[in-house]
């Protein structure tokens, strides 16, 4: 049986876990691999408009009602 839980190492070398292991008690193998750090929590909608700025600074163009609309009317056209 294997469980994957997050946790920080502190300076002194003591784990805290983020939570309980759901395990029967008894003898367990410990593996400790570094994580990617994780930017303090931000919110669904911010991080959205940070990612298309991005991407429109690198040259991404997104596609506009009038691009979807006229596709979809394609796709109906074709359909008949």
């Amino acid at each position: 049986m294997q469980i994957t839980i997050h946790g920080m190492v502190r300076p002194d070398g003591s784990l805290e876990l983020t939570g309980l292991p759901a395990l029967p008690a008894g003898p367990v193998e410990i593996v400790i691999r570094s994580a990617p750090s994780r930017p303090d929590s931000v919110d669904w909608w911010s991080f959205l408009q940070r990612a298309r700025g991005e991407l429109e600074s690198a040259g991404h163009t997104f596609r506009t009602k009038e691009d979807i609309d006229a596709e979809i009317d394609e796709l109906r056209a074709d359909a008949n």
